[in-house]
């Protein structure tokens, strides 16, 4: 797997401070998306042991909230591998810190369900998420005003809760955070 990019002090893709991760590779193809060169799988860097590493460090100081995964689509299957044994590591090493994750499937309906993105290890990737805002991107649905997503059809999913339910439960953000 590739990576596009990481930011140390996002503020922008999840509550509070995050450390970001923006996997390579997305089917999808949103118009308009704003993050068009990570469509290509092979765009960026090799996401080595080093990076991971360099991700786990970031992560240490108190003012980081969380760490956030983008994209490309970090659902495509073959980055659900590369990234599975990572998060494992993040929760393992700061089980208080949240982990958010965007991504252009549907919850129920094509991560919880038959499709193409779901694999061998799309539960367990799930069970490492906290939130998860889902969705494509749709142009004709683009909310300047919305946050923490681009468009209207976007959700924004309290991950453990709705496994725990067996429907979706939409996170509700922390007092004054958002």
């Amino acid at each position: 797997m590739n990576y596009g990019e990481i930011k140390n002090c996002d503020i922008a893709n999840g509550e509070g401070v995050r450390v970001s991760l923006f996997v390579s590779g997305c089917t999808h193809h949103c118009k308009n998306c704003f993050n068009a060169e990570t469509w290509d799988f092979d765009f960026g860097e090799p996401f080595t042991r080093e990076i991971e590493d360099k991700i786990i460090e970031e992560l240490a100081p108190d003012y980081i909230d969380g760490f956030s995964l983008l994209g490309g689509e970090p659902f495509e299957p073959q980055n659900q591998k590369v990234l599975l044994p990572f998060l494992r590591r993040i929760k393992d090493k700061y089980p208080q810190k949240s982990v958010w994750c965007y991504t252009g499937y549907l919850f129920d309906k094509e991560l919880k369900s038959e499709s193409r993105a779901r694999c061998e290890y799309t539960d367990e990737m799930l069970s490492l998420i906290d939130v998860l805002v889902d969705g494509e991107f749709v142009q004709e649905l683009y909310d300047i005003s919305l946050q923490f997503k681009g468009s209207t059809n976007q959700r924004i999913i309290d991950v453990q809760k709705s496994i725990a339910k067996g429907q979706i439960v939409l996170y509700e953000p922390q007092s004054g955070r958002i």
